[in-house]
């Protein structure tokens, strides 16, 4: 079978730019992840072995000095020691394990040193995603021509509703070639005028480079969800905001908040910090009382929110990122985040709802024990982890449900 991944940086930034700052904060932390499939799709007898084979070409992926010169021109916020370990990087097949249980389901875990294989999930779930429309011979519903129409036609409303938008679709993507169709055609339709909204970038690295755009992102949930894990939840944003700061010193300033709810947070996020980063993403939970709790919070601390950049990226499509612009403009400066919606919407095919998590972490190899972690989201029935880990983590916080 040929092979899916074949670009270094065909990969979302945020887990560039968090293997930069694990690095620098988290040396020696060791982690496991865990795949879910939230569908309990039945997988193709071998569909394990073919995800194992993929990821066995992995290890022949390295990264460019094409890349390495685009990252550099692009994102002058990361520290140039990072691209030497970038150039050394070498995935390792012995990561990874992955199998089908008796009923075909597929499991995935990944184990090791923090800083190798934060690099693995985007490519994993991408690698499964396009492995999956392979083997059940879905591909040939995959007409491109149609599918820009499709995109460049979504584009023409958000940018005529005055929408600030970035892809975010790698992760569960039709194909490689879906993504890049979406990144041309909004590419174009951001070009053919003179637009009231705009079309930032893309998450993807490689085919920001490719296209000549912004590379788009910061972080994600998993790390504070490590941070949870070592140190306990209730501080867990503080110390990751601290160390974003370490690194990062006020670029990529927008936290990504809701890893264990929005109490929580609310009660780490400090004049200091709500002043050092330049906002706030929204990836569950109802998007309007979100942004309501996040500019009272602001104003509450002398803030204008006015002021402030508030990303939507829970599951959104044209239609929910129109309806959140026309509100939004009176809080924040609101911008959007769109995944699946925009990389893996043919007709007649269902997108896969697949996730891979950080569920155990240590701060050192020498600790004989891992401490397990979960998410614990604003979506009812999302959140991710040991249900018994879940129970206690909710606990600790005093987290409610609605």
């Amino acid at each position: 079978m040929r092979q899916i991944i074949s670009h270094f940086t065909d990969d979302d930034l945020y887990k560039l730019s968090m293997c930069c700052a694990v690095i620098e904060n988290y040396p020696r932390t060791q982690v496991k992840y865990q795949f879910v499939d939230r569908n309990n799709t039945v997988y193709p007898e071998g569909f394990a072995d073919l995800l194992n084979e993929q990821i066995r070409m992995l290890e022949q992926v390295v990264i460019t000095e094409e890349e390495i010169a685009f990252m550099k021109r692009q994102c002058k916020y990361i520290p140039g020691w990072f691209y030497p370990y970038l150039k050394g990087y070498r995935y390792h097949r012995e990561w990874v394990k992955a199998w089908q249980d008796e009923e075909g389901h597929l499991h995935v875990e990944f184990e090791g040193n923090w800083s190798d294989t934060i690099l693995l999930e985007v490519k994993v779930l991408a690698i499964i995603s396009e492995l999956f429309y392979i083997v059940t011979h879905q591909t040939d519903k995959f007409d491109y021509k149609a599918y820009y129409d499709k995109t460049y036609h979504k584009a023409e409303r958000l940018l005529a509703a005055g929408c600030v938008y970035s892809d975010f679709g790698t992760r569960r993507r039709a194909s490689f070639t879906a993504e890049e169709t979406v990144v041309r055609a909004m590419k174009d339709c951001n070009l053919s005028q003179q637009w009231p909204g705009r079309f930032v970038g893309t998450s993807n690295v490689y085919l920001a480079m490719k296209y000549d755009l912004i590379p788009v992102g910061t972080m994600a949930h998993e790390f504070v969800c490590a941070i949870g894990g070592m140190y306990g939840p209730q501080m867990a944003n503080h110390i990751a905001m601290n160390a974003w700061r370490n690194t990062f010193r006020g670029a990529l300033g927008t936290y990504l908040y809701d890893s264990f709810g929005w109490d929580i947070f609310s009660m780490n996020f400090s004049e200091d910090f709500a002043n050092l980063f330049k906002g706030l993403r929204i990836d569950s939970g109802n998007n309007r009382e979100q942004l309501l709790k996040i500019a009272e919070k602001y104003k509450s601390l002398g803030i204008d929110p006015l002021t402030k950049q508030v990303i939507f990226s829970n599951a959104l499509n044209t239609d929910q990122a129109i309806e959140i612009q026309r509100y939004a403009v009176d809080y924040c400066q609101p911008s959007f985040g769109i995944g699946t919606h925009f990389t893996n919407d043919f007709e007649g095919v269902e997108p896969m709802n697949i996730v891979i998590k950080l569920v155990a972490a240590k701060i050192t190899e020498l600790w004989p024990f891992y401490n397990d972690t979960c998410k614990l989201s604003e979506d009812d029935g999302k959140h991710t982890g040991k249900p018994e880990v879940v129970r206690r983590f909710m606990e600790t916080l005093h987290f409610k449900e609605d």
